[in-house]
């Protein structure tokens, strides 16, 4: 069963066009807040979260455990909240398509996804290493498992944690002559 391309084509574009409508959207939230002195202080959010997170894990019983529990729940729930804030401050730059960055966006996105592959390759073996340190203990696959999952969440936070460390401040006449008014 195949598709005609034109028609294949026409949804991808009706799909960009709202991937453009949301953009533009986010794009204008938070204005007051699109400088690095604000980028930098959810960066160092999301890094004590990943942090809460690791930690969690590597206390991580299966036993009434309340405190790694609370841990896990709270570094979730506070590095969620900073996640989804630096994603919006960032834009389209972390997970946008190629097509819908210019120029200096796609080098500044192709060279911080590059970074956070590398970190992520790296946390991985991490992750591979605990596991094989652990197996022989009591709940050894289990940590092993919380281990793996956290330091993939971590991995996964890089490339907006790097932008949103890195990106100059938005300029405000921007927001002033409102976004998508070129």
């Amino acid at each position: 069963m195949t598709e005609n391309p034109s028609r294949l084509a026409s949804y991808w574009e009706r799909r960009l066009e709202k991937m453009d409508e949301r953009e533009l959207r986010h794009s204008q939230r938070l204005p007051g807040w699109r400088d690095r002195r604000h980028r930098r202080a959810l960066v160092a959010v999301l890094v004590a979260a990943d942090v809460g997170l690791i930690v969690s894990a590597s206390i991580f019983t299966t036993g009434s455990d309340w405190l790694s529990g609370s841990l896990w729940l709270g570094s979730i729930l506070v590095g969620g909240s900073a996640f989804v804030l630096l994603r919006i401050l960032t834009g389209r730059m972390s997970g946008g398509f190629s097509r819908l960055l210019d120029e200096r966006e796609r080098e500044w996105r192709h060279r911080v996804t590059y970074i956070a592959f590398q970190i992520l390759s790296y946390l991985m073996i991490g992750a591979m290493i605990y596991t094989l340190l652990v197996a022989d203990t009591e709940d050894g696959g289990y940590r092993g498992a919380m281990m793996m999952s956290a330091l993939l969440v971590t991995g996964t936070t890089i490339p907006s944690m790097l932008l949103g460390w890195s990106l100059p401040d938005d300029d405000p006449e921007d927001f002033e002559e409102g976004m998508g008014n070129d």
